[in-house]
């Protein structure tokens, strides 16, 4: 429990919010609400102490308690602003805003961490901000002193409250020094910014303050995450870091503690500010960049205003021309007067080189220049400045009564406790000692003694005349106060007034800083006078100190423990007196007034309000049974009657362990801290736990037991009183935390056996808590304490029942003595020791670990209530007094004994649990050996019988060896008598049998089962692999005849049936007879319940009978009424039928929802009866009849006995095989995603084979065959044919042929077209030789079978060591190719293997196997083709080298032509110079302009020697001698007797077609002569025959 305080210290009325800016960043983090209710202590209940794991922030709300949760464990990244999307990606200022839009939807989804900051504070009350403040410290961040207002119209506030609360340590000057941050005089650096910098102010004192490369950041800068956001409330905050030096010379960076203010924004925005810190520092930094008019002003009245100033030039000239003056020759520095080195250059220096330079020039201030100045006299001058100052007018009115309170102490602690605290003196506990001898007299029964009795009644009369004095009567006044607030400040201030007055008296009283001269100076102003006189003007009065402990030899670590004070005065004082002020009423009887009598009640709202209660007083060791017992009863009348379920845990350990600490930072609470004083008791504190764990441990309230201050006098013998109180604790408690301190090494023996014999006592009394352990450090001596403890613990918790098998490390183990190891942070060490990495995630594991223990202890039994945890502390009380334990208060050697024996036994059971792995490793050889026999059920049983019996026998003779040596062990001289505990002992060997014997036996049921569903489950895999092997075949098939890619959803399908054909046919193994019917009725009797129907339950028994009859609906189930009603309306008939239809619909519904059931391979689930009674309800509630409750009842009575013979099926095939079922379906989506991924993969490379095929192997093959075939064809033809064996003979030929076809049109082409009529004439030739040849079949196939085995060797080459390899495609098909080309020598085409095509990772040999079927079908297809009528042309057509062209290359001759006639040369010689034509062509042949000369023809110099010619004779011939001198590479030969005239054969064409030539050349016909009508066709192919019969 803790306070919850709604108003403010100043108690001042919150305005609502105005809407601005800064008003909407409270809103995005959802703080706008506490803007008028603040946030207190008691929020981090819900906060942080029953917060069990790192929670991740996912939205902008979320920021602020994930602050404080993380501030609260001390985690570094607390101030982080950082979300985590939906995605799971991790959000971050860093981030562009449009990375954030893109990540989370919109832009704002980031705030600057020194905003957030800021809105926290501004959202937290005083009290929480001092809290929040204490823990910002030990994590080293800067806390607010000057917080912004979110209005700004209203002035700021001044922190001053919340840094009352930081009390830390330092060591300077080889003195360990100890103060508080508000009222330590000491120096104050305030550092600030004008103009704009590139340099981070922030980052630059970071590393002043922390030191080079320290990963610590104590002010958040631009370069952390989301620092480079705009700030949006932060702007003119000061925060404050605290350095405090470690004593180490060659670490620390100042050898005295130092303040360093940081203002944020811009100086010259926050003039106010900016004087304030002007006059209540020490010295003023001032981080300059380009200055205008207005900042060289503000300089200016810094320097009037400031004790010293420091400026650092980070200006850029050439950045800004219109800036006053730069710092480059220090004309600003000489302008303002400040001497040489006060101005620091640092454009050109990087942020840790001037870190250093500042540190530099700081230290050559410090320690004697520097005035020393306290936070708390600042506050005065900041609410004179018009600052709004956190201690307010109630706040100082708590003050004031706490000096009056605290009035006297001064002279002393004793004596004040001794005049103000009287009854918690030697009076109170001679009558504790009275008491006892009492109760041990009567316990051995004697009578009692009278002098006790007369030194009781003494007692008791100088009690009586007891009258409240001063300081309790202001005291108890101040509490009984109805100003919460008022009240809370009181306690809090008087707490912390305590501790200070305590460490100023604790020794010398000297000041803090004795090696400082505080010496006056010229120009310093008049109010920083004032500020620093309070360092000397009433020290004791305002708080303001420090002490100075002296280190004699040499300087020890502050870590180690200190000696308890034993003048120290604590809150706890006063309030023990208050008890006992209560507890004197019934000892002296009407001498409580009405306040006293209230006392109770108010004791019980400090206890709401987180106000520790004393149970036991440690230094008396008495308790005030009925103060204690007014209070319990108080607070059991004030909590709800069903909300008093009770649950207890304790924290137990030496002053040492620092137990307030630990309790404080589990759960927030707050406890006495008895490290450095000598208060010593049991503490309680009582929180109301949240729901969701009430429900898990069944408990309302938790009640917290703090020990403090055992073993803390080792100056005296208190052994009885440590063992009193540790008993005592021990005895309440469901969950023991033993804390075992860091410092376990002193007294270890002593320290031990004190916990050790309250464990021992406490399990003679029958009940034994569960015990955790904490370990504060991994040292031997902590290990070594917290593992005898814990085997200690294991041992004495045997009855308990609190035992589980199944640990990670040892399947035997006890869990009830868990070992956590946490580093603590503790509040007083220094703040330069860093903080533990693992320290949050060590303490969340701690707290989960006895949250844990405390639901153990509720499923093993009841909690209590407050009256029974009142009950049980007077029973222990009582046998601790009357000492009825068979190991004495004083005894230690029983314990030590029994822990050696723990130890020993611990040891012999490790060798008895290793030799029982050992004969179960042979077991599960054995059963593994088995293999598929393990199926056949009666070979399964009798091996499983046959290893149980021996495992019986074998754990019975071990332990039986150990029992042997656990009594040899109590037989030894040496040790004490243990006979009481002999029977925990044997309890402990028996159990160890019971245990070890069900886990070997459950372990070799696990062996038996797995090896069977590893059987069933290889199994299902291979007939798996099969089905999916021939659906995968299929479906590639089908694939490739369709060419469609198949899509997930089909392959889905597919996946279904294979998976659905074999587990409708796999061989379950048949279950023992396990009927279903009693779990059936057990959730229906439940659900009957749960509705109120138990007058029904009697229907239930018959349940599970077979059903041979339907269900109707008769009139019983409709009421008098209803029957009445609709008697008119044929008897009832309508509403018996509309009932039996929703019966009939129902049970219709469950046939198929049996049926879904059935079909799906799973076994028998309770949540079947579950869904079934649910759908029978709706279906209830959907229709208006008004009917009966038997209804439902026999609805369900009559469905639920169909279920259990529906569903007994179902399990009893499936029940033994579920584990396997479970297996399967778990796995069914990976063996999905493997079928599709294989039938992706094989699809892929199918298609790939089948583009390597089209595009690369067919154009080969195709090359390879029909490459020689027109070669061959020519071959043949000028074999067969003799015209194509020159060119004259072909030449003669194809004239032959003209006259032969005697067509005009022939000769036309053949004059016109020359090459083109010889090109079509061999073509033909060549369509009429292939129409005729068979051999171009047999070529064809030749040459495909040798291609085909080529390409198949070059393949299979590739593939050697391949097998199963996942391997890329494209280089083995370019290997392949290159095989094919070296040692095939064939011409592959492999421009299509660029890109990334065939690039694929595949298994080769698969690829291979597709590659080989496709080549083999591509044989058998083009074979079949082959023997198929072809087109002639078309094949032609696909000749890499065409026939024809190769035949006319071979007769085409010379090309050159008469110039005149245009004949051919007849040459065949290669390379003549002289071209001659056999016959030329008459005119008449011609057209007119086809020669040269006009009109002319060779043979006409023939006409010219021949007079006897006729004249039209003479026209058609020229002279051929005159053609010479032109055409001198022509042999037109005159001699010549044939070239005289036209050969018969032109003579001959000419008379034939003579009208036709002249027609086409439109041109007069030519006279032909008589004589040459008279040539005949013989005559012309003679003349022919004879002309190419000539020699050329």
């Amino acid at each position: 429990m803790s306070v919850k305080l709604p108003k403010r210290l100043s108690s001042k009325k919150k305005k609502p919010l105005k809407n601005n800016a800064q008003a909407e960043t409270l809103h995005k983090l959802g703080l706008e609400a506490f803007w008028t209710t603040r946030l207190d202590p008691a929020s981090m209940l819900d906060i942080s102490t029953w917060t069990l794991e790192n929670q991740v922030p996912l939205e902008l709300k979320d920021l602020p308690y994930a602050f404080l949760q993380r501030l609260w464990l001390l985690r570094p990244d607390a101030r982080s602003p950082c979300c985590k999307n939906q995605h799971g990606v991790p959000n971050s200022a860093t981030n562009s805003p449009k990375e954030m839009i893109n990540a989370l939807g919109e832009s704002q989804s980031d705030i600057n961490p020194l905003d957030l900051v800021t809105a926290v504070f501004m959202s937290a009350n005083t009290f929480l901000q001092q809290e929040m403040t204490a823990r910002m410290v030990q994590c080293q961040f800067a806390v607010p002193l000057i917080l912004p207002n979110i209005d700004p119209e209203e002035p700021s506030h001044f922190l001053l409250w919340p840094l009352r609360g930081v009390v830390n340590r330092w060591m300077s000057h080889k003195k360990v020094h100890e103060g508080d941050l508000a009222s330590t005089f000491m120096p104050m650096v305030s550092c600030v910014k004008l103009g704009r910098c590139g340099v981070s102010k922030s980052k630059v004192l970071n590393n002043v303050i922390n030191g080079l490369g320290s990963p610590s950041e104590t002010f958040l800068h631009r370069g952390m995450d989301g620092g480079q956001l705009p700030r949006r409330l932060s702007n003119g905050l000061v925060e404050i870091g605290w350095y405090l030096p470690t004593g180490n010379t060659a670490r620390d960076t100042f050898s005295v503690p130092v303040v360093i203010s940081n203002l944020r924004g811009d100086a010259s925005v926050h003039e106010k500010y900016l004087s304030l810190l002007c006059q209540m520092s020490s010295a003023v930094v001032v981080f300059c960049g380009n200055l205008r008019e207005k900042e060289r002003q503000l300089l200016a009245s810094c320097k009037d205003l400031a004790s010293k100033l420091i400026l650092i030039d980070l200006s850029d000239t050439e950045e800004n021309e219109n800036r006053v003056v730069g710092f480059a020759d220090q004309n600003l520095g000489q302008v303002i007067g400040l001497p040489t080195g006060s101005v620091l250059q640092g454009s050109a220096l990087s942020e840790e080189e001037l870190a250093d330079r500042l540190s530099d020039t700081l230290n050559d201030l410090l320690p004697d220049t520097l005035k020393l100045v306290s936070l708390e006299a600042a506050a005065t001058l900041a609410e004179e400045l018009g600052l709004s100052v956190d201690e307010g007018a109630v706040c100082k009115k708590a003050m004031a009564t706490v000096e009056e309170v605290l009035k006297g102490l001064d002279e002393g602690s004793a004596q004040f406790r001794e005049k103000q605290l009287p009854l918690q003196g030697h009076l109170w506990g001679k009558l504790a000692q009275i008491e006892k001898e009492e109760r041990k007299q009567r316990k051995e029964g004697k009578e009692i003694n009278s002098q006790l009795q007369n030194e009781k009644k003494d007692i008791f009369v100088e009690l009586s005349s007891y009258k409240m004095t001063p300081s309790m009567k202001i005291f108890t006044d101040a509490l009984f106060t109805t100003d919460k607030v008022e009240r809370t400040c009181f306690l809090s201030w008087m707490k912390l007034k305590l501790q200070l007055m305590q460490i100023g008296k604790q020794n010398s009283q000297q000041e803090l800083f004795t090696n400082l001269q505080i010496k006056e100076q010229d120009g310093i102003p008049e109010r920083f006078d004032e500020l620093t006189n309070g360092a000397h003007d009433g020290l004791e009065d305002s708080d303001s100190f420090c002490t100075d402990v002296a280190i004699e030899d040499q300087v020890t670590s502050w870590s180690q423990p200190f000696e308890p004070d034993p003048a120290w005065l604590g809150l706890e004082h006063f309030l023990r007196e208050m008890g006992l002020i209560f507890e004197l009423t019934h000892i002296s009887p009407g001498s409580g007034s009405q306040n006293v009598l209230r006392l109770p009640s108010l004791a019980t709202d400090l206890l709401f309000y987180g106000i520790p209660l004393e149970l036991m007083d440690g230094d008396a060791s008495n308790i005030p049974m009925q103060w204690l017992g007014c209070v319990f009863a108080e607070l059991r009348r004030r909590l709800p009657q069903e909300q008093c379920r009770t649950r207890v845990l304790t924290n137990l350990g030496v002053h040492h362990a620092r137990n307030a600490e630990v309790l404080s930072a589990l759960f927030g609470v707050k406890f006495p801290e008895g490290r450095q004083r000598s208060t010593r008791g049991v503490y309680m504190v009582a929180l109301c736990l949240p729901y969701n764990l009430r429900k898990d441990m069944e408990c309302d309230l938790l009640l917290l037991i703090d020990v403090e201050g055992l073993r803390s006098d080792n100056h005296r013998n208190t052994l009885i009183q440590d063992n009193e109180m540790a008993t005592v604790a021990t005895g309440l408690s469901d969950v023991l935390m033993q804390n075992i301190s860091s410092h376990a090494d002193t007294e270890f023996e002593t320290d031990f056996s004190v916990i050790a014999n309250a464990l021992l006592r406490i399990k003679e009394c029958g009940s034994m808590p569960i015990c955790q352990l904490l370990a504060q450090d991994d040292g031997i001596n902590s290990v070594l304490q917290a593992s005898q403890l814990r085997r200690l613990s294991d041992m004495l918790q045997t009855e308990t029942g609190d035992k589980e098998i199944n640990n990670a490390n040892n399947h035997y183990a006890k869990t009830t003595g868990c070992i956590t190891c946490v580093k603590w942070p503790w509040y007083n060490m220094s703040l330069s020791e860093p903080i533990d990495t693992q320290y949050s995630e060590a303490v969340l594991k701690l707290k989960q670990n006895l949250l844990g223990s405390l639901k153990k202890r509720a499923a093993k039994s009841a909690a209590t209530g407050l009256p029974e945890i009142m009950r049980r502390l007077c029973v222990v009380w009582d046998a601790v007094r009357a000492e009825s334990f068979s190991v004495g208060l004083q005894n230690t050697d029983i314990a030590l004994a029994f822990s050696l024996l723990c130890t020993e036994l611990s040891q012999w059971e490790d060798s008895f649990l290793e030799h029982m792995d050992r004969w179960l490793m042979g077991a599960s050889k054995k059963i593994v050996a088995t293999k598929a026999k393990a199926l056949d059920a009666m070979i399964q049983n009798g091996l499983m019988s046959e290893l149980k019996d021996e495992a019986r026998e074998e754990i019975k003779t071990e332990v039986d060896k150990l029992r042997s040596k656990v009594k040899a062990y109590l037989m030894k001289d040496d040790i004490p008598n243990m006979d009481t505990f002999k029977p925990v002992l044997m309890s402990n060997m028996d159990d160890l049998q019971k245990r070890v014997t069900e886990v070997i036996i459950q372990r070799l049921e696990v062996v038996t089962e797995s090896h069977c569903s590893s059987t069933q489950l290889k199994k299902f895999e291979m007939l798996l692999e099969k089905g999916q092997e021939s659906k995968m075949q299929a479906l590639v098939e089908k694939s490739k005849s369709t060419k469609v890619l198949l899509q997930d959803a089909e392959l889905e399908d597919e996946f279904e049936g294979v998976w659905s054909d074999i587990l409708s046919s796999f061989e379950f193994r048949p279950s023992e007879t396990d009927d279903i019917t009693a779990r059936v009725t057990h959730i229906l009797k439940e659900n009957l319940i749960s509705r109120g129907l138990q007058k029904h339950l009697k229907k239930l028994e018959g349940i599970g009978q077979n059903q041979t009859s339907n269900f109707y609906v008769n009139d019983e189930y409709f009421g008098y009424r209803s029957r009445l009603k609709h008697m008119f309306e044929d008897n009832n008939r309508i509403q018996r039928l509309a009932a039996q239809k929703l019966a009939s619909n129902l049970i219709e519904e469950y046939n198929q929802f049996a049926a879904d059931k059935s079909s799906s391979p799973a076994d028998f689930s309770d949540s079947y009866i579950r869904e079934l009674l649910e759908n029978v309800e709706k279906g209830l509630k959907d229709k208006t009849l008004e009917i009966k409750s038997a209804f439902e009842v026999d609805l369900k009575v009559y469905l639920c006995s169909a279920a259990c013979q529906d569903f007994q099926k179902l399990h009893d095939r499936y029940a033994k095989d579920t584990e396997f079922l479970t297996c399967i379906s778990a796995a069914k989506n990976k063996y999905l995603a493997e079928f599709i991924y294989q039938f992706r993969k094989r699809d892929q490379c199918q298609r790939v084979a089948q583009a390597f095929t089209s595009m690369v192997i067919k154009p080969t093959v195709s090359d390879y065959i029909y490459k020689p075939v027109g070669m061959r064809i020519v071959e043949e033809i000028q074999g067969k044919l003799p015209q194509y064996q020159s060119q004259r003979a072909f030449h003669q030929n194809l004239l032959e042929e003209l006259i032969k076809e005697d067509t005009f049109e022939n000769f036309l082409e053949y004059f016109q077209s020359y090459d083109d009529y010889r090109l079509r004439k061999i073509q033909e030739t060549v369509v009429a030789h292939l129409c005729e040849s068979t051999h171009l079949d047999k070529w064809r196939q030749q040459r495909l079978g040798e291609i085909v085995g080529k390409i198949a060797a070059a393949v299979s080459k590739t593939a050697e060591g391949t097998n199963g390899v996942l391997s890329d495609t494209k280089p083995l098909l370019e290997r392949a190719c290159l095989i094919l080309e070296q040692d095939g020598d064939v011409d592959v085409t492999r421009a299509s293997l660029d890109g990334p095509l065939f690039s694929i990772t595949t298994e080769w040999d698969r690829f291979v196997t597709c590659l080989m079927e496709l080549l083999a079908t591509m044989r058998l297809d083009l074979a079949q083709e082959f023997t198929q009528n072809v087109d002639i042309t078309q094949l032609l057509q696909c000749l890499p080298v065409q026939p024809h062209n190769s035949l006319f290359d071979r007769v085409r001759g010379c090309d050159k032509k008469c110039p005149v006639c245009r004949a051919p040369c007849e040459l065949e010689k290669k390379g003549h110079e002289v071209h001659r034509a056999l016959l030329h062509r008459p005119k008449g042949m011609l057209p007119h302009n086809s020669c040269s000369l006009s009109n002319v023809s060779c043979p006409q110099s023939v006409t010219e020697s021949n007079p006897d010619q006729s004249n039209d004779t003479e026209d058609m011939s020229v002279a051929c001698t005159s053609l010479l001198s032109l055409y001198p590479d022509w042999s037109i030969s005159p001699e010549d007797p044939n070239n005289q005239m036209p050969s018969a054969y032109w003579r001959y064409v000419l008379t034939r077609f003579n009208e036709r030539f002249a027609e086409e050349y439109g041109q007069e016909a030519a006279k032909i002569p008589d004589d040459w009508r008279k040539i005949t066709e013989e005559e012309a192919l003679y003349s022919l025959k004879e002309a190419f019969s000539v020699q050329c």
